[in-house]
C-alpha cells in the first residue's frame, strides 16, 4: 500500500465521532449516562412533516434520482421562509441550492472557492469545521477574535490591521455557536463594508437562527449583503429535522452556481421525501418557534441550575442551543469534564474544541428533556 493522502494529516477525527463511541461503550457497559453534549435534537418533527415523507414514500414513482437543485417547490418554499422570516427575497431557481444538510455546504462552498495558499478567516472559538476543511484544501486558517460583551463582534480594527490580501472567505455565525452571541444589524452592516473593502466574501452559517433568539437575522437582509455574501441555513435545528440531513444555500446567483458545479459532481439529489417533508416544515406558523423556544427556555433554566452548582459561569442573553460555561474552580475545564463523565455519568463538552478561545469554557446543550437534566442536577448537588 502506497498511503494515505497527505491532506488528512492536516485534521483530526472530528470530536464527536470520536467521543460518542467512548459514550456509547459506556452506556452499552450499563452506565446511566445523560448526554448533554452534542446538539441533536430529541424532539420530533411536526407531525405534518411525517406525514409529507410517508404519504412520498408510498408513492412508487418518488425513488427514482432527483435534480441537483431539488424540486422547484422546495426551493420556492425556502424562498417563501425568507422572505417570510428575514424580508429577503430570493429567486428560487437562481439564488437558491438546497444541500444534504448545511454541514456538505461548508465543503462545497470551500472548495468552490480556496485554491492552495488562500487564507480564510474563522471564529475563535468557532465550529471546528470551518477550520478542519480549510486545513483539508490546503488553505490557511487565520483566527479572529469575538467581543461577547458586544453581542460576539469580531474584532476588525484588529483584522485591518493585517495584510488581508490573501483572504478569500470569512466565516461568520450568527447565532454564535458554541458562545450564543446574538450578533447584531450593527454588526452584520459592519461585517458587509469590511467584506466589500477587503474583497472578501462572507460566509454566514445560520443554523440556530430561531433558536432562543427573538429576532432571526439574515446577512442577505444587510444592503450590500447580497453583493458580498452566502449564507447557509438548515432545518436540523429549527425544526427538529438533524437525521433528515436538509439544509440551504442562499445568495448571489454567481456564488450558488459556483457551488452547483461542486455540488453536481458529489452527489444525485435529494430523496423526493424529504424534500416533502421540508416543504411542510418550511411552512410552519410563528406558533412552532414559540412552543420550540418555550421547551428550551425551561431547559435552558435548569442547565444554568446545573451550572451554578458547579460554579461555572454563563452570560443570560446567550441565543441558540447551548450554554457557554466559564470554569473557574479547583478542577481545569478538562478535569471538570472528565470527572463529569467518569464519576457522574453526565457527558458535556470542552471548549477547547472549538479553538484556544474556548480553553477555559466547556458547553451544554439543551438537547435533553427536564426530567434529565434534574437527574443531572441531584447527581451532582452536593
Amino acid at each position: 500500500m502506497k498511503g494515505f493522502a497527505t491532506r488528512i494529516n492536516s485534521v483530526e477525527e472530528y470530536y464527536f465521532s470520536a467521543k460518542l463511541r467512548e459514550v456509547n461503550q459506556l452506556i452499552a457497559e450499563g452506565k446511566p449516562v445523560i448526554n448533554l453534549g452534542i446538539g441533536s435534537p430529541d424532539l420530533a418533527p411536526d407531525r405534518s412533516v411525517i406525514e409529507a415523507l410517508k404519504g412520498t414514500a408510498e408513492n412508487g414513482q418518488a425513488h427514482g434520482y432527483q435534480s441537483y437543485q431539488g424540486i422547484p417547490e422546495l426551493r420556492i418554499a425556502m424562498a417563501s421562509f425568507y422572505h417570510r422570516e428575514f424580508g429577503v427575497e430570493l429567486v428560487p431557481n437562481k439564488e437558491i441550492l438546497p444541500l444534504m444538510g448545511s454541514k456538505e455546504g461548508i465543503m462545497h462552498i470551500s472548495m468552490a472557492f480556496l485554491n492552495p495558499g488562500d487564507q480564510v478567516l474563522i471564529p475563535d472559538p468557532g465550529y471546528p469545521t470551518y477550520t478542519s476543511v480549510t486545513r483539508l484544501l490546503e488553505a490557511e486558517p487565520i483566527f479572529y477574535s469575538l467581543d461577547l460583551e458586544k453581542k460576539g463582534r469580531p474584532n476588525l480594527e484588529e483584522l485591518a490591521q493585517k495584510d488581508l490580501s490573501k483572504v478569500k472567505l470569512m466565516w461568520i455565525n450568527y447565532p454564535h455557536m458554541p458562545t450564543g452571541a446574538a450578533g447584531s444589524v450593527e454588526i452584520l452592516t459592519e461585517l458587509v463594508a469590511f467584506a466589500q473593502k477587503h474583497d472578501i466574501i462572507l460566509v454566514n452559517d445560520n443554523p440556530y437562527s430561531h433558536i432562543l433568539n427573538p429576532e432571526p437575522l439574515s446577512i442577505l437582509s444587510i444592503p450590500g449583503g447580497k453583493e458580498v455574501a452566502l449564507e447557509l441555513n438548515s432545518l436540523s435545528k429549527t425544526f427538529n429535522m438533524p437525521g433528515w440531513r436538509v439544509g440551504m444555500l442562499c445568495g448571489r446567483e454567481d456564488y450558488v452556481a459556483a457551488v452547483l458545479k461542486v455540488k453536481s459532481n458529489m452527489d444525485s439529489g435529494m430523496f423526493l421525501g424529504l424534500q416533502k417533508g421540508a416543504i411542510a416544515a418550511l411552512s410552519l406558523g410563528k406558533n412552532w418557534f414559540t412552543d420550540q423556544n418555550e421547551i428550551y427556555t425551561n431547559r435552558r433554566k435548569l442547565v444554568w441550575k446545573l451550572a451554578d452548582h458547579l460554579g461555572l459561569s454563563y452570560d443570560t442573553k446567550g441565543t441558540g442551543l447551548f450554554v457557554w460555561c466559564k470554569v473557574s474552580g479547583e478542577k481545569s475545564p478538562e478535569e471538570l469534564v472528565d470527572w463529569l463523565l467518569y464519576e457522574k455519568n453526565i457527558f458535556i463538552t470542552p471548549g477547547k474544541i472549538f479553538g484556544t478561545a474556548g480553553n477555559d469554557y466547556v458547553r451544554f446543550s439543551l438537547c435533553m428533556p427536564e426530567f434529565k437534566i434534574l437527574e443531572a442536577i441531584n447527581r451532582i448537588k452536593p
